[in-house]
């Protein structure tokens, strides 16, 4: 049973800093500018449900994906490593201009509904909290494994959900310097996560009988 809470921590400790609700909290409240604070309660209640489905899916899909395309466990992990590495980046030094060109900003502000783009995806539910889910799957054994790591995306969709709702109080308080601090602190702990997603793809066993056994054949 401990294994199970384990499990469920270490998902919430993943995705939570790639999710990153504290700095979605601004590009938010810019795409349900003009709107009654219901609509865009609402509007971040369905966009959480959909980063769960979305998520959910990927956990589930995530082994039939590999064995579909003949990927090993190794291969997720490295990769996923460094897509989320390449995230952390972003965050640590982002570019000069935002994720959304000036069009799609003003196509968002027309949509009545941007609960699932760009809210759910890409910025809660993107390539790197995809990845993760992807490389968590490899940790599965039995199907209360998967359980325990769809809690943890509950849990993420809760703060996320409770993030998105104190969104306007949140930034008035921490202010753009500070979200742009919690942003680099989330960016150092996902580089974290990724350089260990690469140190344990690259240490498996599976993977260094292969280069082995190559070796060897040389």
């Amino acid at each position: 049973m401990a294994s199970f809470f384990e499990l469920t921590f270490i998902t919430v400790a993943a995705l939570l800093p790639i999710v990153n609700p504290f700095s979605t909290a601004p590009l938010f409240l810019a795409i349900t500018e003009g709107q009654d604070p219901e609509t865009r309660n609402e509007q971040g209640r369905k966009g959480v449900i959909y980063m769960i489905a979305i998520l959910g899916t990927f956990l589930l899909a995530g082994t039939l994906i590999m064995t579909i395309f003949g990927i090993s466990l190794p291969g997720v992990r490295i990769a996923g490593g460094i897509l989320v590495g390449r995230v952390a980046f972003r965050m640590l030094y982002p570019p000069d201009e935002g994720e959304l060109t000036p069009d799609e900003r003003r196509e968002t502000r027309r949509k009545r509904d941007i609960s699932f783009f760009p809210l759910a995806m890409p910025s809660l539910s993107g390539p790197g909290s995809i990845a993760v889910t992807i490389s968590l799957a490899t940790l599965v054994t039995n199907w209360w494994d998967y359980i325990a790591i769809f809690i943890g995306i509950l849990v993420v969709g809760v703060i996320v959900f409770v993030t998105l709702r104190l969104s306007g109080h949140l930034t008035r308080v921490l202010g753009v310097n500070g979200v742009h601090a919690m942003t680099k602190i989330m960016g150092f702990l996902i580089f974290c996560i990724a350089i260990q997603f690469i140190v344990n793809g690259v240490t498996d066993p599976e993977l260094v009988a292969m280069f082995r056994d190559a070796w060897e054949a040389e």
